[in-house]
């Protein structure tokens, strides 16, 4: 799901609008898989999928395969409704500069929860 990130946030002007101020890289993690996401002005410019070794990062998030599919239900089940929620539940994990995490963070948890519904696709 965090390759298909691209195309569902570029496409909704709202959601780009409202990162605008934001240009960051963090890394997203689904089990062993890393992700490193790259936005600029709120638009996201790439997702590198693979070992980050010598990538920087500002802040991570990460969480089994499990709970990120968990999340991205249409209808979430509770504790899995929210980034925050999956760390209270011990399944998922926040770390590094959350400045820029918490100063954008109705951004940053409409990047994440973009891909609901499509979980059955993937």
């Amino acid at each position: 799901m965090f390759e298909r990130l691209p195309d569902l946030v570029n496409g909704d002007t709202a959601l780009v609008h409202r990162g605008r101020y934001l240009s960051v890289e963090m890394l997203l993690q689904s089990g062993d898989a890393p992700y490193r996401v790259v936005i600029r002005d709120g638009r996201i410019e790439r997702v590198e999928v693979g070992a980050a070794l010598m990538r920087p990062w500002r802040f991570a998030i990460r969480a089994e395969e499990s709970a990120w599919r968990a999340f991205w239900q249409p209808v979430p089940r509770p504790g899995y409704h929210d980034i925050f929620a999956m760390c209270k539940l011990g399944v998922a994990s926040v770390e590094g500069d959350l400045q820029p995490l918490l100063a954008n963070l109705r951004y940053i948890k409409e990047v994440l929860a973009a891909p609901r519904g499509l979980a059955g696709e993937a």
